[in-house]
């Protein structure tokens, strides 16, 4: 009898070639699938901007606009206020310090001047009639002190002589009295009068000395009437340029009025302005170089000003040494602001992406260059041509750099 054996179970070579297939199938169908959820976005290279990140020195310095302007600005006020009767000056004309610009009139101070006058030449009289009469009251006093002491000593006599005939009993005790009495009055009033004249030299010193002063800040007075008075003729402040004049003949300027200013031109500075995204690092004393003419100008930051408008800020800069030759108030000039030491690290040229992405993510263009996938990456310093990549980017890589706002949501970009 014959046995029928069962065949065995397990894989024949034909079914390799199966399960080949099906992986193939389901790679295939995973691919299309996840390139259909990526947002995908199509355009052609030429209308993009790509660059390549490299490796090299990175220079921390930042370019800016400035304008020269005067090293320094004196501004002209109206000490007094008045009507222009003459301007000497035009804008534009350099001066020297002193020289008169414009010239006001001011009636009421002309009225203030003569009444100043006049007070003083009162003032005047009446010192000159109040030392007549302590003059002639000192005369007086010596002459009735000069009478007391002559009827003193007259008087003195007697009453001695008097007294020694009493003594030896010539004469009545009446008579010897009576010359005692008038010695003693004669003597009080002596007393009275040299009181009284010592009196009256110290109210004469006294007074006079008072009138004296009153009268010293009355001419005073009249002296600073007379210094406003001068104050109507507008005076360069300093050596310079006359900026602007802000006065017309006829025209009433108020006292503490702006009217001009005067540009001293023995030195320049450069005015610029800067984004305050640097505000942080922007200090005084930092070095800064211009370009004219093939040739370098070296600056240092002398000033930054704290107000912040519209997203800047301002700062001045000065020569350090030697400047152009034709330089002028108002020319523009492209600086390179030095914001630190330079530094070895990847970089990434300058373009439109930054304002749509921060810096925080870029398209990288892969090795076979049909496509570019959005990536992280972290920017650190920028300068006027590079980032300073510090993540996500290798030496090498590919960046689209132009601006990425067409590109809307996508993650994913063809080029065609």
């Amino acid at each position: 009898m014959d046995i029928q054996l069962e065949k065995k179970r397990g894989l024949r070579p034909k079914h390799y070639g199966y399960i080949a297939l099906g992986v193939l199938v389901l790679f295939t169908g995973w691919k299309l699938l996840f390139a259909n959820s990526v947002s995908t976005y199509r355009t052609e290279k030429e209308r993009l901007s790509i660059a390549q990140v490299t490796e090299g020195k990175f220079d921390d310095y930042i370019t800016i606009n400035g304008s020269v302007a005067p090293i320094a600005t004196i501004y002209m006020d109206a000490y007094e206020g008045g009507r222009v009767s003459e301007k000497l000056i035009e804008e534009g004309t350099m001066v020297k310090k002193g020289d008169i610009i414009l010239k006001l009139e001011n009636m009421g101070l002309y009225e203030q001047i003569l009444a100043s006058e006049s007070n003083l030449a009162l003032k005047q009289n009446d010192l000159r009639s109040t030392k007549l009469t302590f003059d002639s009251r000192q005369v007086e006093g010596k002459r009735s002190l000069a009478t007391a002491e002559y009827d003193l000593q007259r008087l003195k006599r007697n009453y001695e002589q008097n007294e020694a005939l009493y003594n030896d009993e010539l004469v009545s005790k009446e008579v010897y009295l009576l010359a005692k009495e008038n010695y003693e009055l004669s003597k009080k009033q002596h007393d009275i009068v040299k009181l009284q004249t010592v009196q009256d030299d110290e109210l004469r010193e006294t007074s006079l000395t008072g009138l004296d002063a009153d009268l010293q800040r009355m001419r005073k007075t009249l002296s600073m009437v007379y210094e406003r008075l001068d104050h109507l003729n507008v005076r360069a402040p300093a050596d310079g340029q006359l900026g602007f004049l802000d006065a017309e003949i006829g025209q009433s300027i108020a006292q503490g009025q702006r009217i001009g200013q005067v540009n001293v031109l023995t030195d320049f500075k450069i005015e610029a302005e800067i984004d305050e995204h640097y505000i942080d690092r922007v200090k005084r004393d930092l070095s800064a170089t211009l370009e004219r003419n093939e040739k370098e100008f070296g600056l240092r930051l002398r000033k930054v000003y704290p107000e912040v408008r519209n997203g800047r800020f301002k700062v001045d800069l000065v020569f350090t040494d030697e400047k152009p030759a034709t330089i002028r108030a108002g020319q523009s000039y492209n600086i390179k602001l030095q914001l630190g030491a330079s530094n070895d690290a990847l970089l990434l040229p300058k373009g439109g992406f930054f304002q749509s992405t921060g810096g925080q993510w870029v398209f990288v263009v892969g090795t076979n260059g049909d496509e570019a996938l959005k990536r992280n990456i972290r920017i650190g310093k920028q300068n006027s041509r590079y980032y300073e990549v510090l993540e996500g980017l290798e030496k090498g890589e590919r960046v689209i750099t132009s601006n990425y706002d067409s590109f809307g949501t996508a993650e994913r970009i063809i080029l065609k």
